[in-house]
């Protein structure tokens, strides 16, 4: 699809998800989040979420893709410089409820409402229930070495299932077919 601008796309957020959007604004990098548990061609580290806020002062977190983690679970991350100063971004429009899974490092992820909306009732601030998975900017910093993925569609694995149940199936037939042999025995002697 087409970017459009996020303004456009905030009168109805969840229609919009997937929708890619045009932003002018500026980071925080004072304000960022680290998610765990998450793997780029089986590296192990962290799904980088930055706050961004809008020139009319709307403020919304940005994936900005993948990072490498330390060497040791002391040593910190190497994170991406992000450009100081007012400029345009273009991602993908996401809901605060499908944020990548994982937790953060102070909040558990056991509960069905979004990370981001348990991050801001833990720091006390307040963001928009929406976030936007980083593609590029008007500078090439902000280009993410590693992008928030894309979800796979596929038709899963279906067949699978069925003839997985279609075997239980036939093992509980053929189960009270033993019953009934060994009852009927039974009663024969």
């Amino acid at each position: 699809m087409k970017p459009i601008p996020l303004a456009r796309a905030l009168n109805s957020v969840a229609g919009h998800e997937w929708q890619p959007v045009t932003v002018d604004g500026s980071f925080n990098p004072s304000s960022q989040i680290l998610l765990r548990n998450h793997y780029s061609e089986g590296v192990y580290g962290f799904e980088l979420l930055t706050r961004f806020t809008t020139l009319d002062g709307k403020s919304f977190w940005v994936d900005c893709g993948w990072v490498k983690a330390g060497e040791n679970a002391t040593t910190q991350p190497e994170l991406p410089e992000l450009p100081m100063g007012d400029l345009s971004i273009t991602g993908r429009l996401r809901l605060d409820s499908s944020l990548p899974r994982g937790s953060f490092f102070a909040i558990p992820a056991n509960k069905s409402e979004g990370l981001v909306s348990k991050a801001n009732a833990q720091s006390g601030s307040s963001t928009e229930n929406f976030y936007i998975d980083l593609l590029s900017g008007t500078d090439a910093m902000l280009t993410p070495e590693v992008p928030a993925q894309l979800p796979e569609l596929s038709d899963g694995p279906h067949m699978a299932y069925a003839l997985q149940w279609v075997f239980f199936g036939g093992l509980v037939l053929y189960g009270r077919f033993l019953i009934r042999r060994d009852v009927l025995s039974s009663k024969e002697l």
